[in-house]
């Protein structure tokens, strides 16, 4: 795992924390959310990348969302290929909802952790 990828992990972890809460309080579209931030934290390292989607995918099966599923499956190729040569739209949230060729604005916070883990990658 890349420098940026293990500095991340626990900021993604966090978010996945989250989600798992949400969702067990049965709030799935919190839960959600939650994942999408991760997938904005992480989606510079391949590694983070392609764990994201795998979670966003099994959002999907659990909450029997086809949709979501099947273009989890796409987002896990294309993040397992092309997130190392940085062919990944910045602040895109990753879900199915949404272009996978989208760039969109990273929110403040998320920006500010993200430079902090680059930083240290240093």
């Amino acid at each position: 795992m890349s420098a940026f990828g293990h500095n991340i992990r626990l900021h993604i972890d966090s978010e996945l924390r989250h989600a798992a809460q949400a969702e067990s309080d049965g709030n799935t579209a919190r839960a959600f959310a939650h994942l999408e931030r991760a997938h904005v934290l992480g989606q510079s390292s391949t590694a983070q990348h392609v764990r994201v989607h795998w979670h966003m995918f099994l959002w999907g099966l659990r909450n029997q969302n086809i949709r979501e599923c099947r273009g989890q499956v796409m987002r896990i190729v294309g993040a397992a290929t092309k997130t190392a040569f940085g062919l990944v739209p910045t602040g895109n949230t990753g879900g199915s909802n949404i272009s996978p060729f989208k760039p969109l604005p990273v929110p403040s916070e998320l920006a500010s952790i993200i430079r902090r883990a680059q930083r240290r990658a240093e």
